[in-house]
């Protein structure tokens, strides 16, 4: 099964124009260097998924395990559409393989769907555990899963890790803290104010700029100038 969606994505990637340019990093020494490209897009990905909405996880761990980053993000979004049906599985099944959820891409279509989701009514500290992880996609997923709180109007956890992850080295690590910081202010402002009043002056300026994108221009200012 799984090669026969190697070969529909293969044809599909042939059949489609190449785009003009990419999101991704991968020259030498780049976080994507280990990823490859066929340029099949995540709309076409999704509609695939559903057809093979009932392949096995054997199957979906070969494609997890693929070079090419469609066939990961395709198993990974085979297994958030099934996770309502068999939550301890796929969350157990994410976490044995968690090592294959390496870009930013793969990432944000899955932690929030799996972790999040999983963790919402259990114990998070697991979370504390990612968010330590010397594997930087990892520390993501950890900040990332948080998503699914926020929805839910609940803010500790993503203060609690943007917090861990405040004096973190890598940009792509800055960024998602920063968005999830402003997906928490979309639904509440004041406990955004009140993190960034404590921890603005020592925020990567990334993670702070991404955190008061959608403040007005003088608030930006109060806070920028604060660094």
């Amino acid at each position: 099964m799984h090669a026969q969606i190697s070969l529909a994505l293969k044809q599909i990637a042939e059949s489609t124009p190449a785009p003009l340019g990419t999101f991704f990093k991968t020259g030498p020494g780049d976080y994507a260097e280990h990823d490859q490209f066929i340029s099949v897009s995540v709309p076409t990905l999704r509609k695939l998924a559903k057809e093979f909405q009932h392949i096995g996880l054997d199957n979906l761990r070969v494609l997890l395990h693929s070079k090419i980053n469609e066939e990961r993000l395709f198993s990974l979004i085979v297994l958030t559409n099934r996770y309502a049906a068999e939550p301890n599985a796929i969350y157990q099944f994410y976490m044995d393989n968690i090592q294959q959820v390496n870009n930013w891409n793969l990432v944000d279509a899955s932690a929030h769907l799996i972790v999040g989701k999983h963790l919402h009514k259990g114990d998070k500290n697991v979370l504390f555990t990612l968010a330590n992880s010397t594997v930087m996609w990892e520390r993501r997923v950890a900040i990332v899963a948080t998503w699914h709180f926020i929805k839910m109007n609940e803010f500790e956890w993503t203060l609690k890790l943007a917090k861990v992850l405040l004096t973190d080295s890598h940009d792509l690590i800055h960024k998602a803290v920063g968005w999830m910081l402003r997906e928490v202010g979309k639904k509440d402002v004041e406990p955004l104010k009140t993190f960034l009043n404590q921890h603005a002056a020592t925020m990567p300026r990334t993670m702070l700029r991404y955190a008061i994108e959608k403040f007005p221009e003088t608030e930006r200012q109060h806070f920028l100038k604060r660094i």
